[in-house]
């Protein structure tokens, strides 16, 4: 997202560049150019971060729901922006994991892990680690060869098999 105009004033970042399709994220909000604006929030996957009107940090933009664990999850959240004045809040992070936004006592935080979620901007320093990423396969149990390396959970779904990796590892099959 943008940064404060005390930060002088610079706008969000553009997503999904280069272009594809599906999208890979959304913009992040600009600042609201007005004398000690809060940051723009960070895009998530699913929307753009939120440019405030005030001296509050703006929301990070929301990530995308998916069912593919056959539960319906949210990943992808942006983070949210650091508000510019001691009165002020900073963002909240975007559904899908993003981090808050720090306030005056640089209280952001991190995205949540395996979402792939935004870190939270801070006011004086350098913003939080986004979370860490997840790879997800969902594979027909009769397809499914049962050998895999590194440490996955292993789930079933009705006639599905859902792997996930939250580090390193491979499926063979």
């Amino acid at each position: 997202g943008g940064s404060g105009y005390n930060d002088g004033g610079l706008g969000g970042g553009t997503g999904n560049t280069p272009a594809t399709d599906p999208a890979q994220g959304f913009d992040g909000g600009g600042n609201n150019a007005t004398p000690e604006g809060g940051g723009g929030g960070g895009g998530g996957s699913s929307a753009v971060g939120e440019t405030p009107t005030s001296q509050n940090g703006g929301f990070g933009g929301d990530g995308s729901a998916s069912t593919i664990t056959g539960a319906s999850v949210t990943r992808g959240g942006g983070g949210g922006g650091a508000d510019s004045y001691i009165t002020a809040d900073g963002g909240a992070g975007g559904a899908g994991g993003g981090g808050k936004g720090a306030n005056t006592s640089n209280d952001n935080t991190a995205g949540t892990a395996n979402t792939g979620g935004g870190g939270g901007a801070s006011r004086t320093s350098t913003g939080s680690a986004g979370g860490s990423g997840v790879v997800i396969f969902r594979i027909l149990t009769t397809k499914y060869s049962g050998t895999v390396t590194g440490s996955p959970s292993v789930a079933t779904d009705g006639s599905h098999k859902v792997i996930t990796f939250t580090g390193d590892g491979s499926i063979d099959g």
